[in-house]
């Protein structure tokens, strides 16, 4: 009975390792599909994600890669980048456009015709991939029939090798053409390959379908029962991803100027100046990234020179109104750079009237404030008045009273005692006066200087302020 008790134990955890082993195995034997989602504009972070994630199931052994996509169009560059990875990718590349009622449109058309597999959800449409200028200004003809022709002839090799539709895939380009799920799949031959609910009801179409490779190697996908892993951005990828849209990037443009302009007019906010600086660091990390005209960033910059120059030459409006102007058509060009994104005119005016609003405003106020006189220490007293103590005589000291103190003072010309004098200059604790005979003091700045002369005479030096306003006892 003991050695029977002693066996149990190590009897049953010999079944658990044996069942771990088994499910391990079993686990094993089951393919890896990897999956990775861009919602957005195909530009070089879109890029880095999608060829992170072919990389990824290259150093998994993954059976299969699917990009759930959507996406109103991107750069050519990137696209290139993408759809070389595709080809080069160790396991089939599934493009899905989903989920229903999105699109892939202008470079999502060449990603989806590039692909191993072509999928769509129902209620999507892809095409419209007619080439603009990278700088989003409009091409000369000849300059327009040679972008369009060159994209149309790297989107029919793509279709070529993958056995689509040549000619609408060509349409596609030179004419804009757009198409539905329907006519996609329904085409002769077809554009995609499958129309699928959702991402489980593709996998399960595609298991056991046979593919022919970018090189003409047939491969049977086995996605029976597989393991979906979703691979999501980083963190950093997010982040930039989010920055690298024209609509942010020229939000983060404006915030950045009109920060660091009520900087520059109130010196010492600090708030403002961190804001903007951040704000147009990463507005110019973006532009790196966007491919952003640079005329028209340059004309954004001249028209806030011209605003600020509108506050100190008298214009007659002519310089704001001018500053505006450049603001605005130069946030037109600026932000025409990316096919199929556009920042409307919705954000653009708005944007350009708060940032003319807040250059004039903020600049107006700074000047009246810097046009107004001191009102505290040395510089505070120039142009004040006062009352004489004693006669003054020129080239000896004498005694004035101002603001309730006692101070010595000189003049050039002999003064009365009790007379009123004006501060033209501060040397020391020595007081330059002159004769002021348009102006009066206050009300009861003669009993001052009466109570400040018998203190004097006392032999008393000491003034306090606030005696010299009290009543004499």
């Amino acid at each position: 009975m003991v050695r029977a008790r002693r066996v149990a134990p190590l009897l049953a955890l010999f079944v658990a390792a044996a069942a771990g082993v088994r499910v391990a195995a079993v686990s094993a034997q089951r393919p890896t599909v990897i999956v990775g989602e861009l919602d957005g504009i195909i530009h070089p972070i879109a890029a880095e994600y999608l060829t992170g994630v072919i990389d990824q199931a290259d150093t998994s052994n993954a059976a299969l890669v699917v990009f759930v996509l959507r996406t109103p169009g991107g750069l050519l560059e990137s696209t290139r980048t993408i759809v070389s990875r595709i080809i080069t990718s160790r396991a089939p590349v599934v493009v899905f456009v989903a989920p229903p009622g999105a699109r892939a449109a202008s470079a999502g058309f060449v990603l989806t015709i590039a692909a191993d597999v072509a999928a769509m959800a129902p209620g999507t449409h892809i095409g419209a991939a007619h080439p603009v200028a990278a700088d989003g200004q409009r091409m000369d003809d000849t300059m327009a029939k040679k972008a369009a022709s060159d994209t149309a002839a790297y989107v029919r090799s793509l279709a070529e090798a993958r056995k689509r539709n040549v000619a609408l895939a060509e349409q596609a380009v030179l004419e804009s053409r757009a198409f539905t799920d329907t006519e996609a799949v329904h085409a002769s031959p077809p554009l995609v390959d499958i129309v699928a609910t959702d991402l489980a009801d593709l996998v399960r179409r595609l298991d056991g379908r046979t593919i022919t490779r970018f090189d003409g190697r047939s491969v049977t996908l086995q996605t029976g029962d597989a393991d979906i892993r979703q691979v999501p951005m980083s963190p950093r990828q997010r982040f930039l991803g989010a920055i690298a849209h024209p609509l942010i990037a020229y939000l983060l443009l404006t915030l950045g100027i009109l920060g660091l302009t009520v900087e520059i007019w109130n010196p010492g906010s600090v708030a403002p100046g961190v804001v903007g600086g951040l704000s147009l660091l990463l507005a110019f990390f973006a532009f790196q990234i966007l491919p952003i005209h640079a005329a028209g960033l340059l004309l954004i910059l001249f028209g806030v020179g011209l605003l600020v120059l509108e506050l100190k030459v008298p214009s007659f409006g002519v310089l704001g109104i001018g500053g505006t102007i450049a603001i605005f058509v130069g946030s037109l060009m600026a932000t025409r750079g990316v096919p199929g994104v556009e920042v409307g005119l919705g954000v653009i005016v708005p944007a350009v009237l708060v940032l003319a609003a807040g250059v004039l405003l903020l600049g107006r106020l700074a000047l009246a404030a810097q046009r107004q006189p001191p009102v505290t220490g040395v510089d505070g007293l120039i142009g004040q008045h006062a009352r004489t103590l004693a006669p003054v005589v020129p080239g000896a000291p004498a005694h004035v009273a101002v603001h309730g103190e006692l101070w010595q003072a000189r003049s050039d010309e002999p003064i009365q005692s009790g007379a009123s004098v004006r501060i033209t200059a501060v040397n020391g604790l020595t007081l330059t006066v002159v004769p002021d005979r348009t102006s009066t003091l206050r009300g009861d700045t003669h009993g001052s200087a009466e109570r400040l002369a018998d203190a004097d005479r006392g032999g008393d030096r000491r003034v306090v302020p606030d005696q010299l306003d009290s009543n004499p006892r």
